[in-house]
């Protein structure tokens, strides 16, 4: 199909199918080839980035003959930014893929063939959905070669996204198709309030500089959260900035900073300030307030968020009478949603500030039928759990992409829960997961949900009914 040539790329690649992570699937000489940014119907030359004995990875040299599913991508970043991956396929054709990387993933890891896959929820809203985005101040900006020809001279400071594969180069970013347009405006006034007053951004090959990070929330209600993190307890610098915020964008509920001088981005382990405004902001989805600080997790896409929580609601069929176990909970955010339907619910969560947010929550909600433990799920869920709990008749898991732990299945055989329902944003470790469970459990049926469009991340509800 193609050759090897001295420089490291092969020739006339075509691609056949969407493989892991988004990447275009082609074979050379029988070997599999994954190619960045290549879709079914390709034809490229690659050049290499990884070359192993039973496959090989890289990025399109040449575009020989593009597929008639390519189309023209809506930002003039495509390809730098990591983000979105897939703004050159159209939606539909997108949350096709998708739908056949869970199929794909079950097949192959899991051996699963006997259940109902039922279609792709797909998302209404394409751009503009994200609730959170986080940007990064730099003064190394990545220079495009359109701007290395110009010769001009150029501001090295930019706010913005990591370019794709260079952990310590940032895009200075104008428009985030998939914030909104009040977010985009904040982010832009900061930037120019910042170069024009000769504020220095944060450097992150010697780690010093006052400007670090910036994250911006909004809810459906219409509350939005700014969380600037800075590298320097400089008081008259953090004054100045955070009055200027406070100053022009009337529109934000909460605005709060937080000083990092760790070599790390992490903030859970900071004291972040609350400098104007409340300290949380509220989301709404259905009849249940979720109450959202700055270092609360919730899911990104709110919108899409409700569908999810009512397609667990419909898997897991609750009745009055049934005690729900809710595994890897977080804020709470999927136990209070079903608490009316059930007895009761517990909740488990590793993140402690996670399970506060969550009492907050409850006692927000008027629900008195929760409980919230923190610590992980392998070591909390015991015997003696059962014992004080009660043992589940339904579990909610939605655990992250590495999957459960080995243990928190073993519990779920010892537990013998009537229904689980299987939440994940990782097809291939949800697989693997459910292969495990088949010792008690058969699963019935699953379908995916699509949460961020124009990326290759898909979320996926499984049940599975004991046998």
């Amino acid at each position: 199909m193609g050759r090897r040539n001295k420089r490291k790329t092969i020739e006339q690649v075509e691609i056949t199918a969407i493989a892991a992570e988004g990447k275009g699937l082609g074979r050379q000489d029988g070997k599999v080839v994954f190619v960045d940014y290549g879709i079914p119907g390709d034809v490229v030359d690659v050049r290499l980035t990884k070359h192993k004995k039973d496959y090989a990875e890289g990025s399109i040299l040449r575009l020989i003959k593009p597929s008639e599913l390519r189309e023209d991508s809506f930002c003039k970043l495509f390809g730098l930014c990591g983000g979105c991956r897939w703004q050159h396929i159209s939606y539909q054709q997108q949350i096709t893929y998708k739908h056949g990387i869970v199929e794909e993933s079950f097949r192959r890891i899991g051996k699963l063939t006997d259940y109902e896959l039922q279609p792709i929820l797909g998302c209404e809203l394409t751009r503009g959905y994200r609730n959170k985005m986080e940007y990064t101040f730099s003064n190394q900006c990545w220079l495009t070669e359109e701007q290395i020809q110009s010769g001009d001279e150029i501001d090295r400071r930019a706010l913005g996204f990591h370019v794709s594969g260079q952990a310590r180069r940032v895009i200075d970013i104008e428009k985030c198709h998939l914030q909104d347009d009040l977010g985009n405006t904040i982010r832009n006034g900061i930037n120019e309030f910042a170069k024009g007053n000769d504020i220095s951004f944060y450097d992150h090959y010697l780690h010093e500089g006052f400007l670090r990070n910036l994250i911006i929330r909004n809810t459906t209600p219409g509350e939005v959260m700014l969380l600037l993190c800075v590298g320097q307890n400089d008081e008259v610098l953090i004054e100045k900035i955070m009055r200027f915020v406070k100053d022009n964008f009337k529109e934000l509920t909460s605005i709060n900073y937080v000083v990092n001088e760790k070599l790390n981005d992490t903030i859970y382990d900071l004291e972040v300030i609350n400098y104007a405004g409340k300290d949380h902001i509220i989301e709404q989805l259905g009849d249940i307030k979720y109450r959202i600080g700055p270092k609360s997790f919730f899911q990104t896409n709110s919108h899409q968020a409700k569908l999810l929580f009512d397609l667990i609601v419909e898997f897991a069929a609750i009745e009055i009478e049934d005690v729900v176990y809710d595994l890897y909970c977080g804020i709470g955010s999927i136990g209070l949603y079903v608490a009316h339907l059930a007895q009761k619910v517990v909740g488990v969560e590793t993140v402690p500030e996670a399970i506060e947010d969550a009492v907050l929550n409850m006692h927000l909600n008027g629900i008195k039928n929760t409980h919230f433990y923190a610590g992980s799920s392998e070591r909390i869920l015991s015997d003696d759990f059962l014992k004080e709990n009660d043992r589940p008749d339904i579990v909610i898991t939605d655990p992250p992409r590495a999957g459960m732990h080995k243990d928190v299945v073993q519990f779920l055989l010892r537990a013998e829960p009537k229904k689980i329902v299987y939440v994940s944003c990782n097809p291939v470790t949800q697989a693997r997961d459910i292969q495990l469970l088949e010792e008690k459990y058969q699963l019935i049926k699953a379908r995916p949900v699509d949460m961020f469009p124009h990326t290759y991340h898909v979320e996926n509800v499984a049940l599975l009914v004991r046998k």
